[in-house]
């Protein structure tokens, strides 16, 4: 079949990869300039299995109303004449129920191991090199009774084959020495040590030249104008090219992977896709000292960072601030999380050199990705990852191009249309 994948971020350029692998002739269309360059671009860089409980926890009521007020705070909710966003966020909290909590764990955790089994599988096929480290994942805490609830949920990952630690302070330090400089009082921590890390965006751009020698036709700083219909199925997409220039691209299959922007193109398909978008900030700096920067990568729980240690690179992701599309650099947001790296980690790298980034988040209330088939016949989504989308790539994507194959996908996982 020729396939048409509208989006190259992470999920949408290794879509189109697996769906190259799996025979048919693959037409990616973006406005970018090159794969990976607006959420994907910056991001906190873990493959975090370790992550699979979801932002909407029994526990995120709470500490959404500690924060309220705060420009600063982790999770930040601007309220908007918006229905989208009341609408989403009333799902979140319904989602923070504790059996809904659980549910989608568990989904996330199936689809989130079979992915990283997948990259592993691919960087073996193909070499392919983008600062990647195997060093697990270490999630620190300074809050007793925060890391005293995330032994508690421990059991529910290892009864699923997910290899979670218990650690001291003092075992935190010894794993990670950097922490040793650490003007952060640590209470203890988990490890995850079969996790991962590396740069989402180098790797796109990886995956994008292995779709070019795969014979995908990219076509790179073209505008969705919309998506065409006919009956119960797409019979192509119109777009604008960079010089101007219109044209219609047609397939016998279409696979939506835009992020947040994935539910305004396909609404008037009478499509509708729970996700909104969720601002992330990261930081990154060079490396200055070798004994200050982590060789592990780490999740500092109490202020809800991403670590990762990218070549001679330091990246800093984290915080959620649900603000619509609007994508601005809040230098607040920037500071806090540069004065909260500062603190963990002093010789970490050069703070005074920070590059200041924020993406849009496709985020579900449930942050369980949309992946499958919609009431039109030839149209599929693979959307809505939330912060998971680097871990959750090529999961998802080996298991779209088996379904448009009509194949069976090899994970336990919850498929829209199936």
């Amino acid at each position: 079949m020729k396939v048409v994948v509208l989006g190259a971020g992470v999920v949408g350029v290794t879509s189109a990869w697996y769906l190259a692998e799996a025979g048919h002739e693959v037409t990616v269309i973006d406005r970018q300039p090159f794969s990976g360059f607006e959420t994907s671009f910056a991001n906190g860089g873990q493959i975090s299995v370790s992550h699979a409980e979801p932002w909407a926890n029994p526990g995120a009521p709470r500490q959404i109303l500690h924060w309220l007020g705060r420009e600063d705070a982790p999770l930040l909710f601007r309220p908007r004449a918006s229905l989208r966003q009341w609408s989403w966020g009333l799902k979140f909290l319904f989602e923070c129920l504790p059996a809904r909590t659980r549910r989608n764990t568990l989904q996330i955790l199936r689809l989130a191991l079979y992915s990283r089994a997948e990259l592993q599988a691919l960087r073996a096929r193909t070499g392919i090199e983008y600062d990647h480290r195997e060093r697990g994942i270490l999630h620190l805490y300074t809050d007793p009774q925060e890391l005293e609830a995330a032994l508690a949920r421990m059991e529910l990952s290892r009864a699923h084959g997910f290899d979670l630690q218990a650690l001291t302070a003092a075992q935190c330090v010894a794993l990670e020495p950097a922490l040793a400089y650490s003007q952060v009082r640590l209470a203890g921590g988990t490890y995850s040590p079969a996790d991962e890390s590396g740069d989402a965006h180098l790797f796109s751009r990886r995956i994008e030249e292995l779709c070019r020698e795969a014979g995908v036709q990219l076509l790179f700083q073209s505008t969705i104008l919309r998506v065409l219909s006919e009956g119960n199925s797409i019979c192509g997409v119109r777009i604008r090219h960079v010089e101007g220039a219109h044209e219609t691209v047609r397939g016998d299959a279409y696979l939506a992977c835009l992020g947040s922007f994935t539910p305004l193109l396909v609404q008037p398909l009478g499509v509708r896709v729970p996700v909104f978008p969720v601002k992330g900030y990261s930081i990154t700096v060079p490396v200055e000292y070798e004994d200050g920067a982590p060789q592990v990568c780490l999740t500092d729980e109490g202020g809800k960072l991403a670590i990762s240690r990218l070549g001679e690179r330091l990246r800093v992701a984290g915080t959620a601030e649900l603000d619509g599309y609007d994508a601005a650099i809040n230098a607040v947001r920037c500071m806090a999380i540069l004065s909260r790296a500062e603190a963990l980690l002093p010789r970490g790298g050069d703070y005074s050199r920070a590059q200041c980034w924020a993406g849009l988040r496709p985020a579900t209330p449930g942050n369980v990705p949309v992946i499958g088939r919609t009431h039109l016949t030839n149209l599929y989504l693979n959307t809505g990852h939330g912060t998971l989308g680097w871990t959750l790539a090529c999961g998802s994507a080996h298991a779209i191009a088996d379904l448009i194959s009509g194949r069976k996908p090899e994970v336990d996982f919850n498929f829209r249309g199936s």
